[in-house]
């Protein structure tokens, strides 16, 4: 892709997710969830197969105001090269789309284009008939790797 194209953003589900993140070379995650969810329900785990995790609240926690800083934070944490395909996460896949969506655009025309991926069902998933996240669909009902701090 040369600069003047635009970024790709699509969906994938968390087991293709995972898939693609083991076979890609240059391929990140980013959680877009706050620290409240991060500390309370727990991460992805990629350290098993020497991907970057970063996580960057899309929000910010208590106040659930947008966080200004997002893509300047992303490039921090990426030391200013961004990988070419970057994962995006959230609890069910809202969040974490805007924050893909919003990569793309700001990185149309800088010169940097990577292929932003939103994690379909996000890190938790839909709600089951009793309410409760976490058992139908989404990363970690699909049995991949995540940890708590």
């Amino acid at each position: 892709m040369t600069a003047h194209q635009s970024s790709i953003v699509d969906e994938a589900p968390p087991e293709q997710a995972w898939a693609l993140l083991n076979q890609l070379d240059s391929a990140a995650m980013v959680d877009v969830r706050t620290k409240a969810e991060w500390s309370f329900v727990g991460l992805p785990d990629l350290s098993g197969i020497g991907k970057p995790l970063w996580p960057i609240e899309w929000v910010m926690f208590p106040t659930m105001a947008p966080n200004a800083h997002f893509v300047e934070q992303l490039l921090d944490e990426a030391g200013g090269n961004l990988p070419g395909r970057i994962f995006f996460i959230c609890r069910s896949g809202a969040r974490s789309m805007s924050a893909a969506q919003t990569v793309a655009h700001v990185m149309q025309g800088s010169g940097h284009v990577s292929h932003c991926t939103n994690v379909a069902e996000g890190f938790e998933g839909d709600l089951d008939a009793d309410g409760h996240r976490g058992t139908i669909n989404g990363w970690k009902a699909h049995g991949l790797p995540w940890r708590q701090s």
